[in-house]
């Protein structure tokens, strides 16, 4: 498997990275170890979670999946297989979004306790509160690079004009944003390819897009409203439920007939084929799931099959 540049961070991935969302949230312990085991057994070993996963569940304050991901890394002796991802700065139940230096010196501590690990490989901005000066918040990085807590930096849901502020401080010296997670794939195109595209191109930042899979709708498994109580998740994806959306569910169809695999796999190979993305970030429950993300990997999709996908999910540009 060929690997991608993770930005200029001086690492390289896998194609595809597993989000670690669903650990202790739709799937428990053991499940989680058992995807994970999979996952690497598979020669993948890209993994992205969040000190916030999963705040939203009854009973849970986050930091369920980081443990998890700790516990298993553990149990398998493993951490120096493994390019562990994590974030900082979402909002939970008891905390509002924030990326001060005071949280991120505090947050970082965490992270490493659950994950059972003294560095994580990517630490990524996980939420813009809008109001930190952009130069405090390197400022904590570059204090975690330097004491080695933390290898490279990464954002994600930040606003053009700050994320561009803070590259240009890293031209000034301090710690550069490597790598973008923004919200990319068939049903959501338009704000990656109208601000960010060309931002992270021109940046060298690695691209590792999340909701990959539209929250599931792009599997095929949601084509009514009744559908959407087959998954916890279900409700995020009625948005999809128009003339777009069955229309760019006919096209994975046929493409995945012609292909004998499944749409997942067809849309994450389209993902797959843009050369600005790194490695998409992608949730499994179960082993069939993940099987049909590490065909993704091994799918060439023909420049016909590319080119319906294009046309049928375009936005228009103003």
């Amino acid at each position: 498997m060929k690997k991608r540049k993770l930005g200029n961070s001086g690492m390289e991935v896998s194609p595809v990275t597993l989000g670690g969302n669903v650990f202790g949230w739709t799937i428990d312990k053991e499940e989680s170890f058992r995807i994970l085991d999979s996952f690497m057994d598979a020669g993948f070993e890209f993994i992205d979670t969040a000190d916030s996963y999963s705040w939203w569940v009854p009973g849970h304050d986050g930091g369920e999946s980081e443990r998890i991901i700790g516990e298993w890394m553990k149990t398998r002796n493993n951490r120096d297989k493994v390019i562990i991802s994590t974030k900082v700065g979402s909002q939970t139940r008891e905390r509002p979004k924030n990326i001060s230096r005071e949280h991120i010196q505090k947050a970082v501590e965490g992270s490493l306790k659950r994950l059972n690990t003294d560095y994580i490989d990517l630490y990524q901005t996980h939420f813009d509160d809008e109001v930190t000066p952009v130069e405090e918040t390197l400022v904590a990085y570059d204090q975690l690079i330097m004491e080695g807590k933390v290898r490279a930096i990464g954002v994600s849901n930040m606003s053009v004009e700050r994320i561009l502020e803070s590259l240009k401080l890293a031209e000034e010296g301090l710690p550069k944003y490597e790598t973008l997670q923004p919200l990319y794939n068939l049903m959501e195109r338009e704000a990656f390819e109208k601000e960010l595209l060309d931002l992270a191109e021109e940046n060298e930042m690695g691209v590792i897009s999340y909701y990959s899979l539209a929250s599931g709708f792009l599997t095929g498994k949601y084509r009514s409203e009744a559908d959407l109580n087959k998954s916890v998740r279900g409700e995020g994806v009625r948005k999809y439920l128009n003339e777009k959306g069955m229309q760019v569910l006919k096209v994975l169809d046929e493409i995945a007939e012609n292909h004998q695999t499944t749409p997942a796999t067809v849309s994450l190979a389209w993902l797959l084929s843009k050369p600005t993305i790194t490695a998409p970030i992608v949730s499994a429950t179960n082993e069939k799931q993940l099987a049909s993300i590490i065909e993704a990997t091994r799918l060439r999709l023909e420049f016909e099959d590319l080119e319906r996908l294009n046309v049928v999910s375009e936005w228009r540009r103003e």
